[in-house]
């Protein structure tokens, strides 16, 4: 039967050990605090924890952290720098509205709600090439991979970078009331540009999400 669990927003520094204690014992990337504080703080908003809602226990089984900011001052980019599961949680069946789904597709489709909710024109991450389990998720949500990134990460093995194009409501509206899965016309680089502005995408500069960057899921 599919187990009960309870989603939150990141709520501030109390969460930060937990996440973590999460990111550190699943991923291979040797994250430091500030790369976590960089994320959390600037975007507490599109990062979610998971904790099963009929335990006692405050330690949360899931993790996913993102971004939101213009890329190249065209686009509105989403960005899932981290996603961690408890190994004890994987492949769990949960609530999850009217269907059972897996707790790591779970906590990635709470923040691509909240980055479309914020006007995203696409989403974007990297995983190791051989991460079958990863690359199978985030496929079966719609995303494609763009290219492979090699020896991308500090342990030598290389990347496929994924990305996901967010149609504007509108056109996402006819799509399903079409009942197609066609992708839209793409917007030109100007209406792509006043749309994005007029979203809470900020503008950064240290840990670009162009090639350059390490990350891992």
């Amino acid at each position: 039967m599919p187990e009960s669990i309870f989603y939150r927003q990141y709520m501030g520094e109390s969460d930060l050990p937990h996440i973590m204690a999460l990111v550190q014992s699943e991923l291979s990337e040797p994250y430091v605090i500030y790369t976590f504080r960089y994320f959390l703080h600037q975007w507490p908003h599109l990062s979610f924890l998971a904790y099963p809602s009929d335990s006692g226990n405050a330690d949360p089984v899931g993790v996913i952290v993102c971004k939101q900011s213009m890329h190249r001052d065209l686009t509105n980019r989403g960005y899932i720098a981290m996603l961690s599961v408890d190994k004890k949680w994987r492949k769990r069946g949960i609530d999850y509205g009217e269907k059972p789904h897996l707790l790591a597709s779970a906590l990635v489709k709470n923040s691509m709600r909240a980055m479309k909710e914020g006007g995203v024109d696409e989403i974007v991450l990297e995983t190791e090439y051989d991460n079958f389990a990863a690359l199978s998720l985030y496929e079966s949500l719609g995303f494609i991979r763009e290219k492979r990134l090699y020896r991308f990460y500090l342990n030598g093995k290389d990347a496929f970078r994924l990305v996901l194009v967010v149609p504007p409501p509108d056109q996402q509206q006819q799509i399903d009331d079409d009942g197609e899965n066609t992708p839209p016309a793409q917007s030109s680089l100007a209406q792509r540009y006043r749309r994005s502005m007029a979203h809470r995408a900020i503008c950064v500069s240290p840990y670009s999400d162009d090639e350059d960057e390490v990350s891992s899921r």
